[in-house]
């Protein structure tokens, strides 16, 4: 029998994101403003995260969409560096550690992806996950819960998922899982739940 697991989304939840860092400091490499430069992303950010267009393809049209005046690698760096830990968070998954399996579950790019598990000690707590861009679908969509229920072997009434999107939360909940609508203003009712729910699974 599959035992208790912690399924967490990542974005606004285990580190916040402000992709408005991303469009001044692109509005500084090209000739748009940054008020309006990331709508030139709208339609390639989603195959992107689904993994119907690689990181190289990605920057190439980014660079191409935006005039942007620098280097691939100097576009890839101003992407990725939006992100900041959620230091309440990794309090409580610290204090988690070797308690129960923690796993990941979230829509992203190999890009975020690669940055964020490099850069934040908060990921040392999770032993692994499944991600859009390699599991070729997307949140809210069932099909990625069903993925990663069986890639990961998880009873999905034992699994205790944290989101902060309504919508996937909704999609978690209808597929049995125990569900948190997550907000950074919200953590310590998370702790509280997640406490109380540890308890019912017998973990001390």
């Amino acid at each position: 029998m599959p035992q208790p697991v912690l399924l967490s989304d990542i974005g606004k939840v285990l580190i916040d994101f402000d992709f408005s860092i991303a469009a001044r400091r692109l509005a500084e490499h090209c000739d748009h403003p940054a008020e309006t430069v990331l709508t030139l992303f709208d339609d390639i950010k989603g195959p992107y995260e689904v993994g119907d267009m690689d990181d190289v393809e990605f920057v190439r049209q980014g660079m191409v969409r935006t005039g942007f005046r620098g280097s691939p690698a100097e576009f890839a760096v101003i992407w990725c560096e939006i992100f900041a830990q959620n230091e309440p968070m990794h309090a409580t998954l610290g204090a988690l550690a070797g308690r129960l399996p923690m796993h990941l579950l979230s829509n992203t790019n190999e890009l975020h992806k690669g940055y964020f598990l490099r850069e934040f000690a908060i990921f040392q707590h999770f032993q692994g996950g499944v991600y859009s861009h390699t599991a070729r679908c997307a949140k809210p969509g069932d099909e990625i819960f069903l993925k990663t229920a069986e890639q990961l072997d998880l009873d999905p009434a034992r699994t205790f998922y944290i989101d902060d999107l309504e919508a996937n939360i909704a999609t978690a909940a209808r597929l049995g899982f125990r569900t948190f609508h997550y907000s950074f203003e919200k953590h310590s009712q998370l702790q509280a739940e997640l406490d109380e729910w540890l308890a019912a699974q017998g973990i001390g």
